[in-house]
């Protein structure tokens, strides 16, 4: 057999193929959607999957208040962020950030799933969050996916 055949394929951004999805939230738990749309915006479930490239697909998140936490996890929760003065710890709960808008919930979670780097913040632009049904990237043609089906 000649190994030097087989040739490892690395992506880039010239051929990797992007795609919109469209994921529905309504009774999905938030830690279990977040963590395979963290998966889907980075590329793993692709087989040409780079991991210093962005070839993970542009997700839609629809029906985001329809989103399930267990327990009382809407207000026992903190989220914390520092001002960077003295006593500027600011403490925040995930019901909060959802009446600020559905969208700050989603990103904090999604944002803590990917990498701490400039890849980690371009991949963080491919999400869009919207409280409804609706959404205005219907000219992308996106594919509407069941997210129990992935792993």
């Amino acid at each position: 057999m000649d190994t030097l055949s087989f040739k490892t394929i690395s992506a880039n951004k010239a051929t990797v193929n992007k795609e919109w999805v469209v994921v529905d939230a309504t009774g999905q738990t938030l830690g279990r959607l977040c963590s395979k749309v963290a998966k889907l915006l980075r590329g793993k479930y692709k087989p040409n999957f780079t991991p210093h490239v962005d070839c993970g697909d542009n997700v839609i998140i629809i029906n985001a208040e329809k989103i399930v936490l267990t327990g009382n996890k809407w207000n026992d929760r903190i989220y914390l962020r520092y001002t960077g003065y003295p006593g500027g710890q600011r403490e925040f709960t995930p019901a909060d950030l959802m009446a600020k808008g559905e969208d700050r919930l989603f990103r904090k979670v999604v944002k803590g799933m990917l990498p701490k780097n400039r890849l980690g913040a371009k991949l963080l632009g491919n999400l869009h969050v919207y409280a409804g049904a609706e959404h205005p990237h219907e000219a992308q043609q996106p594919k509407s996916i069941d997210i129990n089906s992935y792993k």
